[in-house]
């Protein structure tokens, strides 16, 4: 008997939640149906595909209403449509724009699906490519472009040929976009035919929209070739320049682009052409605006006039501003480039820093650049009213925007040294709303603060350690544990405080501890007799009860930095800290460079170089000519800064902020110094072998069983608690001598 089944589970657009939820011994019934269901639809629009509408349907009302389903369904990636291949091969030959469209439309989607059905409708196109229509001799041509079937690309060349001479010069930009679409398929093909020099004579057009479009096709063909070179003469550039008000905005932006790839040879020239072409800068279309700062740029580079370029500087700033009245995607694309800009151009945009503060409709990701923005064009003329502004910022209900602000704050008191009371000012008043997520980014940015400014501003320290309780995320919790530890002599009860995080050790991440070692450490060698009891259990935490392999290689520095030379502990852990700054997210110089030749492309949105974004597109650079001013490129000015610091290294007298630049090279400013002291500790323990080490310190470990395994030897450390440091002996089953103090 068959089983009953529901009928509200035979429908076929229940969904993946509605076969999910299907009891098993229903679903062959309900696949059948669903089968029987597509099959039913194929069926129905072929007939009203094949019907011929009768005598009164002289504009193929009813093909059209079948073709549009047709295509509706094609749309929504319903692939049972495939099966009217040889319906729609048929009626293609209709003598009807429109529904020529639909049918090419359709080709162009499954010719690759079933390449030997697609062949049949090859002389349909070959032949509409020679009808006096120039529609449909354009249309042809660009379905035959689409296609990516041998047979379909090899018939294309011939007649894109005579084409690209067409008297229509809509024919003429179709077929020279075309060709670029050709060199995609057929690379090969298209070198091996003379192709591309037609196209480089249509550049010579009377019609601007030919033109600019063989300009887009040639630098589409540039992109993907390596064995064709791109190169434009200024007279070239000068006529292109001429036919840009003529152009359609998308052709202006293909002749924009193009001029990058002009090399001026003589400043002059490179000064004229931008002043040419500066009337762009006020186009309403935002890809014309911003291709047209792009080629102003990458000419600013060869142009030797200071008063040229401060000029030009001053022309870029109008439309970046009239580009943040657009909507917040346009917005978004402009406020990136203006990063951007304004680390390769300061001077840009230096007196409009209130157009950049937020409005209370902006999206998150407008508001967040916009505060890149404010810090980066923050200066001490203006620090007051952007300190009210970001003051205001932190206010708000958004707590990602807020942290951002307060953080901003904290940046500013770094970057501008004489506003820097201003800013911690700023930061105890956002403290003292008690808000946790305020109090833990303003204790982050304190930290900060206290590396940049030592011994000045530690009369906060209090207000901090009063919020304590609000401490719950791990770059707080590790800020706040590097001041307690980094000013322990200043703080009364340091060590009650750090008692307080050690509870918790098992508990906390890795970052945190981290920084209750060394806080720990730093405890112990500015308060001997208060870090006694600490140091000798935090250590075996970090050597013994942890996975983690920084933390434990971390220990056993300090252990032996303390064991065998106290002094040389003090230097290392106490000692200066690299210079902190609050530029570290400028770009690299090389990329920096690069980013400036792209501007207005996705490339500028992630900040990144455009081979990284794009795998295919080609790394950009300024080519070289005796117009390009080198001694003004960041590149090369980073290229003299290292190689004299590498002259002063060699001749012994690196200033310190060099040698802490060098520090910050390694990993931090006390690499070099910490490998020194463990291959001198290491020296020490294989000349003194089992025999007892005697620190100088004047207050020692607490007794605290250590064990070490160096293959199958077991090791016992002891620490004798009234000796200054102690006594420190491994006791080892092997009288010989020839233990080591730790085993890795």
């Amino acid at each position: 008997m068959p089983i009953p089944m529901p009928m509200h589970v035979i429908s076929p657009y229940g969904g993946a939640a509605a076969w999910n939820a299907l009891p098993p011994q229903y679903r062959p019934l309900t696949q059948n149906a669903v089968l029987t269901a597509a099959q039913g639809k194929v069926a129905e629009l072929r007939l009203e595909l094949n019907s011929s509408g009768g005598k009164k349907d002289k504009n193929f009302s009813s093909k059209k209403i079948a073709l549009k389903k047709i295509v509706a369904n094609m749309t929504m990636s319903n692939n049972d449509m495939v099966a009217l291949f040889p319906d729609i091969v048929g009626v293609m030959g209709t003598q009807s724009l429109e529904i020529k469209k639909m049918c090419f439309l359709y080709l162009v989607n499954y010719a690759r699906t079933k390449p030997e059905i697609a062949l049949k409708a090859l002389p349909i196109l070959l032949n509409d490519l020679e009808d006096s229509n120039p529609l449909m001799r354009a249309l042809a041509l660009r379905t035959l472009s689409y296609v990516h079937v041998k047979q379909y690309v090899e018939n294309t060349v011939q007649p894109l040929k005579g084409l690209l001479k067409d008297s229509d010069p809509y024919v003429r930009k179709t077929a020279a976009f075309c060709v670029a679409k050709l060199y995609d398929h057929d690379r090969h093909l298209v070198e091996g035919s003379d192709l591309i020099d037609r196209l480089n004579m249509m550049l010579r057009d009377e019609n601007p929209t030919v033109v600019s479009s063989a300009l887009a096709s040639l630098m589409d063909i540039w992109e993907r070739s390596e064995s064709i070179k791109l190169t434009i003469d200024y007279a070239n550039a000068s006529k292109i320049v001429q036919i840009l008000p003529d152009c359609s905005e998308w052709g202006q932006t293909y002749i924009l682009e193009a001029l990058t790839s002009y090399v001026p040879q003589d400043t002059s020239e490179a000064a004229l052409l931008a002043d040419r072409i500066t009337p762009r800068l006020s186009h309403t279309n935002s890809a014309v605006v911003l291709t047209c700062i792009r080629v102003i740029l990458y000419l600013m580079n060869y142009i030797d006039s200071e008063k040229t370029i401060a000029l030009l500087c001053t022309k870029l700033s109008p439309p970046l501003v009239t580009l943040l009245s657009k909507g917040p995607e346009i917005q978004y694309l402009a406020l990136r480039n203006a990063l951007l800009i304004l680390q390769r151009r300061p001077e840009v945009l230096r007196n409009d820093i209130r157009v950049f503060f937020c409005k209370y409709n902006d999206p998150i990701y407008v508001k967040v650049t916009k505060l890149e923005l404010i810090f980066m064009l923050a200066s001490e003329k203006n620090i007051g009213e952007v300190l009210t502004e970001l003051r205001e910022y932190a206010t708000e209900i958004d707590v990602h925007f807020v942290r951002k602000s307060v953080r901003a704050i904290g940046k500013l008191a770094i970057k501008i040294e004489p506003a820097a009371k201003l800013c911690i000012a700023s930061l105890l008043e956002l403290v003292a709303t008690k808000v946790s997520y305020i109090v833990q980014e303003a204790t982050v940015v304190i930290k900060n603060i206290f590396r940049k400014y030592p011994n000045q501003y530690e009369s906060i320290i209090s207000t901090l350690c009063e919020n304590l309780d609000s401490l719950d995320e791990p770059e707080a919790k590790a800020a706040m544990i590097w001041v307690i530890g980094q000013y322990a002599d200043r703080i009364e009860n340091s060590e009650v405080l750090l008692e307080d995080f050690l509870d918790g050790w098992a508990d906390e991440t890795h970052d945190v501890q981290l920084a209750l070692l060394t806080a720990t450490v730093k405890l112990f060698i500015q308060r001997p007799s208060k870090g006694q009891d600490l140091v000798p259990k935090v250590l075996k935490w970090a050597t013994e009860d942890t996975d983690n392999p920084d933390l434990r290689n971390r220990g056993y520095m300090y252990w032996r930095l303390l064991s065998s030379n106290p002094a040389a502990a003090k230097s290392i852990v106490m000692g200066e800290k690299p210079a902190i700054t609050a530029e570290s997210e400028k770009l690299d110089p090389a990329t920096l460079e690069e980013m400036c030749l792209v501007v207005g492309t996705l490339a500028t949105v992630y900040l990144k170089p455009v081979h990284t974004v794009f795998r295919s597109a080609r790394a950009r650079r300024l080519q070289d000519s005796p117009a390009l001013q080198k001694e003004r490129l960041p590149s090369w000015q980073a290229a003299q800064q290292a190689k004299l610091l590498t002259e002063r290294q060699l001749a012994g007298g690196a200033p310190p902020a060099l040698q802490s630049q060098q520090y910050a090279a390694n990993g931090n400013g006390s690499a070099g110094r910490n490998a020194d002291a463990l291959e001198e500790a290491d020296a020490l323990f294989a000349s003194m072998g089992g025999q007892n080490m005697m620190s100088s310190m004047n207050d020692g470990f607490a007794s605290s069983p250590t064990h070490a395994v160096h293959g199958e030897q077991s090791q016992m450390y002891i620490v004798n608690q009234g000796q200054g440091l102690g006594t420190m002996r491994p006791m080892t089953h092997a009288e010989d001598g020839e233990g080591d103090l730790l085993s890795f």
